[in-house]
């Protein structure tokens, strides 16, 4: 681990900040490290308000989509909301048909299969609108570079409302209209929603057309939330308002499918990583394991027996998804040491057999191992398909655009994409990503690196100061858990390896004369046991540790030297 110290802001400004807040300096040195600066700032920050999100109609075509829409219910049209088979795509599919189901009901939902259609919109998909009398397909979390597919429903006498915030082309669709932030055309002052974030724009325009206000929008913010925290976008702007009221959502009247995805949780506050690494995997597990159907059928289900028994197959998927991912990693790992390559810059590795439902999981695995951008292939149908990912501070997607004549199409964000090629030009394509990234990454990238925001005293850690980090949440990127420093620590002598394999470290640490500790854990830091010596550097995070019904501030490590 590279351990980078984010440079001491302004202290003239810091110094302002401690007073106007009445924080501690430490504190005030966090947040002008993050942009805020007085006290208008940190009031926006620390209660973030709806009535802050943008005007939706500031958006490129909302006008155009909204009108499309209402033509269609005035003339009774059937409408087929489309979308992808990940968390943002059924979450987005489910916002938008929970919201028009309220007041029209010629709608009906469409997510592709995995296997047989792939990413994206599909022919099979414009076909099925066809064969069923649709006229208009609202396509969320894909379409940006869907030309072809679009032109192709266009004679079939269908039209596209396409809501994306993938990265578009040279050419847009030629649709009724198309929401994507990211469009060099488009004004719209915040640029990194989700795609189920640009498809609650569009609720949002129509809501307002009816007169309603974003008040009335809360009860579907607990979708938008989990959205934008299995999207990984950044957790600034806009999307921290949705997720903080999403949050909210969750923690107090969620939907029904969600209810069902959390109560075996058992606990007082979902928080953002619970929806992470709790409620995401689940619902993503339908489309890896059988089909995304599945996800939609439990948000928008208003039963509570029905959604119980869908969440219990969506269970089921998830523990068969657990199984494959541990099997392919481990069958993936001995093949980058079977041919040599643990040295190289890239990781590109295929077998025909793998599940292209968890190549995108094994891929992630595989970066945490060899912290290089990983590329894993599968078999599909006559080409091969891969999910690819990559390591913080590199654009893979860049790194693609130079291997393009081997690929029949790819698209994707700067840290993760997907492909397709066809079998023959496996081999060019792993030798030309090898080559491209060995000639543009910075070497430094390969090492992983934690950037702390401060040096701390153990004695500056107070419930107070724990209570004001806390609410510096939701965390995501660009706003993360603030990760702190502490030289010469010692442990009180019962510091021990844990869990399965002794791959954890449990420690209770103090520094210099105070003797009061702090319990800490390290997860996957077992291996460090033999540097807990006399006196140690520390980078952490801090957290609430419940125990026997005591609660205290606990630290997680993130290493030790």
């Amino acid at each position: 681990m590279r351990w980078s110290l984010k440079p001491e802001p302004n202290s003239t400004i810091v110094k302002n900040l401690a007073s106007e807040l009445s924080v501690s300096s430490k504190i005030a040195s966090v947040l002008v490290q993050r942009g805020i600066t007085n006290f208008k700032e940190a009031k926006d920050f620390f209660r973030p308000s709806l009535d802050n999100l943008h005007d939706p109609y500031i958006m490129k075509d909302m006008d155009k989509a909204v009108s499309r829409i209402e033509e269609a219910i005035k003339n009774k049209e059937n409408i087929l909301i489309f979308g992808d088979y990940d968390v943002d795509g059924t979450t987005s599919v489910s916002l938008m048909y929970s919201y028009l189901i309220t007041y029209y009901t010629n709608i009906s939902t469409y997510i592709p299969d995995r296997y047989e259609e792939g990413y994206g919109i599909s022919y099979k998909g414009i076909d099925f609108a066809n064969d069923n009398e649709f006229s208009l397909i609202i396509a969320l979390d894909c379409g940006i570079k869907a030309i072809d597919k679009v032109t192709y429903a266009k004679e079939k006498g269908i039209d596209f409302i396409i809501c994306d915030h993938h990265k578009p082309g040279e050419q847009i669709p030629n649709a009724s209209a198309v929401l994507n932030p990211k469009r060099k055309d488009c004004s719209y002052p915040y640029k990194e929603l989700c795609g189920c974030g640009v498809g609650f724009k569009l609720i949002q325009a129509l809501a307002y057309k009816k007169g309603k206000t974003i008040h009335d929008l809360i009860p579907y913010l607990d979708l938008v939330v989990t959205a934008i925290a299995a999207d990984i976008v950044p957790m600034t702007g806009e999307n921290r308002i949705l997720a903080y009221y999403g949050l909210q959502v969750i923690n107090s009247n969620p939907r029904i499918g969600i209810e069902v995805l959390i109560h075996q949780l058992n606990k007082k506050e979902i928080s953002i990583s619970d929806v992470v690494f709790i409620i995401a995997p689940r619902i993503n597990a339908a489309g890896r394991i059988k089909h995304g159907n599945y996800a939609v059928s439990l948000l928008i289900e208003n039963n509570l027996d029905d959604a119980l028994e869908i969440a219990s197959s969506i269970e089921q998927f998830n523990v068969n998804r657990r199984e494959l991912d541990k099997k392919i990693t481990k069958a993936a790992l001995l093949q980058i040491e079977d041919a040599n390559e643990t040295d190289n810059y890239t990781t590109v590795v295929y077998d025909e057999t793998w599940h292209k439902g968890v190549i995108g999981i094994v891929a992630s695995r595989l970066t945490e191992t060899y912290y290089r951008p990983t590329v894993v292939f599968t078999k599909s149908g006559e080409k091969l398909a891969a999910s690819v990912r990559s390591v913080k501070g590199f654009d893979v997607y860049n790194a693609l655009e130079a291997c393009e004549e081997f690929m029949e199409q790819y698209g994707g964000h700067k840290y993760a994409a997907g492909l397709t090629l066809l079998p023959e030009n496996y081999e060019s394509f792993k030798q030309k990503f090898e080559e491209v990234v060995k000639k543009t990454i910075n070497k430094e990238l390969l090492t992983p690196e934690i950037i702390v925001d401060t040096e701390l005293d153990f004695t500056e850690i107070t419930p107070k100061f724990y209570r004001i980090i806390k609410q510096m949440g939701p965390f995501g990127p660009l706003n993360m858990n603030p990760i702190f420093k502490t030289s010469t620590v010692r442990d009180n002598g019962y510091g021990k390896q844990v869990g399965e394999d002794k791959k954890h470290l449990k420690l209770n640490v103090f520094q210099g004369s105070n003797k009061s500790t702090f319990g800490a854990i390290g997860f996957n830091l077992g291996d460090k046991m033999s540097e807990i010596n006399n006196g140690f550097e520390i980078t952490y995070q801090l957290e609430e540790n419940t125990w026997n019904g005591n609660t205290s501030i606990q630290l997680l490590l993130k290493d030790l030297k």
